[in-house]
């Protein structure tokens, strides 16, 4: 049909041109052209003219056709490439998918073998504990010798903690824990280096837990008071802590002349953090949390009771933490034990300070009283773990009797590895006691390598 209009438009061209150079030729000579003659040549000149539009017409719309078939080619282009983009993208995901899959299996596999399964349906138990073992090399002031001790600041254990889940509010707890200590670095001394192997029952209470109404617990374990002098955020105090005696408390101090004798005062006799009522049988009161503050409250055996506040936020670049107990611990002549501490970490530095101090109220002699400061530092210098250090200074006052004063500085090490369970340890400690009356004391001092690796 086009090529037929071409053909159309040519033969009427060709015959205008033939017409125009008859009238130039004939220009020469009187031409006559009748009416008619010209009629007809304005049709067919209006003729050829109304083509030439109709053709012109068809060409917009055909360049029209020709623009959209173009869009729509580059439309179909473009959601091809989206459509492969989205394979590839859908193809990774599913390779992720395949190895988040395989992981959460291996994972599964994993906890299925080591899984401790509970004689109870509904009750959960886990079992967990640590081995904490250390070397002291001790100079007492005239010797120098190596100790192989279970480190009595945390010393080794096993615990089996099962809960129950009742309703949504309430929870039934139980634990037992064991305390197994070789050589306890509290015991261990210039005249027994094996002492018999400690082992205590350091927990084995029933609880109940209420998300509302707190929590209360029946057995030997925590009083209320325990733990309040000994709020440490330091990460050091696996080997250094408000109780300095922990590490060599049963190393003796020899008399500072003649033959430097050994005496009978030890280490643990004088030095005390004054911390609470420690884990007896009792029962316990803890409220919940109010705005990081909790109560807590214990009748204890031998007709002894104790109350402590405690409180721990976060905030500002800080993290902080304290307690404070009073408690009485019906002995002669004595009328209550104050105590209390408290720690605070900055968190982008790892700068941190922490306090404690307790005092024994007694009649008519002096108040035993400890007084105790270490600043830290947590650093981060290995991808496996933190590494903490501390300096400590320790005043006590009255003890053993009271005319006795001593003193006791610290610096401390320990790198963890995180993967492992384990805190590598390193501490340098003076103790020094000046007698009021008898007879004058050495310095003890030692140094002290371990680890702690928990399970």
């Amino acid at each position: 049909m086009r090529q037929r209009k071409v053909l159309d438009f040519l033969l009427c061209g060709m015959l205008t041109v033939s017409l125009v150079l008859a009238v130039g030729t004939a220009s020469a000579q009187p031409v006559s052209i009748d009416a008619k003659t010209l009629k007809n040549l304005q049709e067919t000149i209006e003729q050829q003219r109304l083509l030439m539009q109709k053709q012109t017409q068809e060409l917009k719309s055909q360049s029209e056709m020709l623009n959209s078939l173009q869009k729509q080619v580059n439309d179909l282009s473009n959601k091809a490439s989206e459509a492969q983009t989205q394979a590839v993208q859908a193809k990774s995901k599913a390779d992720l998918a395949v190895d988040t899959a395989n992981k959460a299996t291996e994972a599964a596999q994993a906890t299925a073998q080591r899984e401790v399964t509970s004689g109870q349906e509904r009750v959960k138990l886990a079992v967990s504990g640590q081995v904490n073992r250390a070397m002291n090399i001790v100079d007492d002031g005239k010797n120098t010798a190596a100790y192989y001790v279970d480190n009595d600041a945390s010393n080794s254990r096993v615990r089996f903690v099962g809960t129950a889940k009742m309703t949504d509010d309430l929870t039934l707890g139980s634990k037992i824990e064991v305390a197994f200590a070789p050589n306890e670095s509290s015991v261990v001394s210039q005249n027994n280096e094996t002492p018999e192997d400690f082992f205590n029952e350091r927990w084995a209470e029933a609880s109940l837990a209420s998300k509302s109404y707190g929590k209360i617990s029946l057995g030997k374990g925590d009083t209320a008071s325990n733990n309040t002098a000994e709020v440490d955020l330091s990460r050091t105090d696996v080997v250094q802590y408000a109780s300095i005696e922990g590490i060599a408390g049963g190393m003796l101090f020899r008399e500072s002349s003649g033959n430097h004798n050994i005496t009978t005062i030890n280490v643990s006799s004088a030095f005390s953090d004054r911390d609470g009522l420690s884990r007896q049988s009792r029962i316990r009161y803890d409220t919940p949390s109010f705005y990081g503050f909790s109560l807590a409250g214990s009748a204890v055996t031998n007709q002894r009771a104790d109350a402590a506040l405690f409180w721990g936020g976060q905030g500002y670049g800080f993290q902080a933490a304290g307690a404070a107990a009073i408690s009485n611990p019906n002995q002669d002549n004595t009328n209550y034990q104050y105590d209390g501490s408290f720690s605070i970490l900055h968190e982008k530095t790892g700068l941190n300070l922490t306090l404690s101090a307790g005092l024994l109220d007694r009649d008519n002699q002096g108040d035993p009283t400890n007084l105790w400061i270490k600043p830290g530092w947590i650093a981060h210098f290995f991808d496996f773990g933190y590494t903490a250090f501390a300096v400590d200074y320790d005043r006590s006052l009255n003890l053993p009797t009271g005319t006795d004063n001593g003193y006791s500085v610290g610096a401390a090490v320990v790198q963890s590895l995180d993967k492992f369970g384990t805190e590598l340890y390193f501490q340098y400690r003076l103790y020094s006691l000046d007698r009021g009356s008898g007879p004058s004391v050495e310095d003890i001092n030692v140094g002290t390598v371990g680890a702690r690796i928990k399970f």
